[in-house]
């Protein structure tokens, strides 16, 4: 068995954090289905400002589209091309929805940034992506803000599958569960069957890390040399710490009554989704934030190199429950040298919705001169 098969075997889902055109067209992805027990893909205006700006392969739909009767703005044109992506994806993972019975073989596509603190407007784009999609095993992202949950649980209880992204804090994954759950609850009030709606929960990893380990290296900067090796025994182990009790929350709401009720009625457990887990600081061990967290019902989504670097030398065993009363001694720590995991998840979060604005400017503003260039107009 390759590594990536037994990591699929110890209950862990593997999903591509990557997209574009060309790995959908030249069989690159359905290599990876069959090789690399691929069963899933999560995509980001990021990824779609990349693979827009490389080379030509979206400039004949993005052409004919110009050249219509009524040109699109270059928003509608983003969503023009990254909804076909998704439809050409969500069709190559049907294999796999199909053999697990909606339990695998989702492709997500998100909602954009300026819905972020707004429920209404999140769950008005949400709806409009799913119908233009049109496939069941595609998945909205949404971000999880406080209003990002309210449209949780109204898009679960229309039957939207929903990948909640942007997740740092336990609080904010707690808040996720509970709209998740209510919104499964509110369809059986409705009379409306559960089995086929699926979610997870995209539980942020390798950035708690490189935020704690900054503020950890401006405390050692002005440590006593007793006190620097403690605080330099405490970087780059937050971040699995707080993943771990992410995923013991997860085992824990997932086996109270109020669920059972649901899993009665063939309701799906929300699934912890390890995202940010290629290693951003190159003294960690490139495969950490994948060894330190496999375990049933989760999924990781990875980008091609680490998949790769996985499949060559990780090391496959359960880990995600394992030692929790060290992962709670080390937050403890951490907050004990005084960093507050609170004030680095909130950032943290700011941050992501910072970034993910500017990449969807970005992106826009690439499609607008890109249209340009091949419309040649001045």
């Amino acid at each position: 068995m390759t590594r990536l098969e037994k990591l699929h075997d110890e209950g862990q889902s593997i999903w591509l954090d990557n997209i574009d055109r060309k790995m959908l067209h030249n069989g690159d992805l359905e290599r990876r289905i069959s090789e690399d027990f691929l069963t899933g893909m999560t995509s980001n205006p990021t990824i779609f400002e990349k693979a827009l700006a490389d080379g030509t392969d979206y400039d004949e739909q993005l052409s004919g589209a110009q050249g219509a009767s009524t040109p699109l703005a270059p928003w509608q044109l983003f969503e023009l091309v990254e909804t076909t992506d998704v439809q050409r994806a969500c069709d190559l993972f049907a294999g796999v929805y199909s053999a697990t019975r909606g339990g695998d073989g989702y492709v997500s596509i998100e909602v954009s940034p300026g819905v972020a603190h707004d429920a209404n407007l999140t769950i008005a784009e949400a709806r409009r992506l799913w119908q233009t999609v049109d496939r069941p095993n595609v998945m909205v992202k949404v971000p999880g803000t406080d209003e990002g949950a309210k449209a949780v649980r109204q898009l679960i209880s229309d039957g939207i599958n929903v990948n909640i992204t942007l997740l740092f804090s336990i609080d904010a994954h707690e808040k996720v569960i509970d709209a998740y759950i209510s919104g499964l609850e509110d369809r059986v009030a409705a009379g409306n069957p559960i089995d086929h709606v699926f979610s997870v929960a995209s539980f942020f990893v390798s950035r708690v890390d490189t935020e704690t380990d900054k503020r950890l290296d401006d405390l050692i900067k002005a440590a006593n040399p007793v006190d620097r090796d403690r605080l330099k025994m405490l970087k780059g182990r937050t971040a699995i710490a707080n993943a771990k009790l992410a995923y013991r929350l997860f085992a824990r709401r997932f086996a109270e009554p109020r669920w059972k009720a649901l899993e009665e009625k063939a309701g799906r457990v929300q699934q912890p989704l390890w995202a940010s887990t290629g290693v951003k600081n190159p003294a960690y061990r490139d495969v950490m934030y994948v060894e330190e967290l496999i375990g049933p019902h989760t999924v990781n989504t990875m980008p091609p190199a680490l998949i790769d670097a996985f499949k060559d030398h990780g090391d496959v065993q359960r880990t995600v429950d394992k030692r929790l009363g060290s992962a709670e001694g080390l937050l403890r720590e951490v907050e004990a040298v005084g960093i507050s995991i609170k004030d680095v998840t909130d950032k943290l979060l700011t941050d992501g919705l910072d970034s993910f604005e500017k990449s969807f400017d970005t992106l826009i503003a690439g499609i607008e001169k890109k249209t340009t260039q091949l419309t040649g107009a001045k």
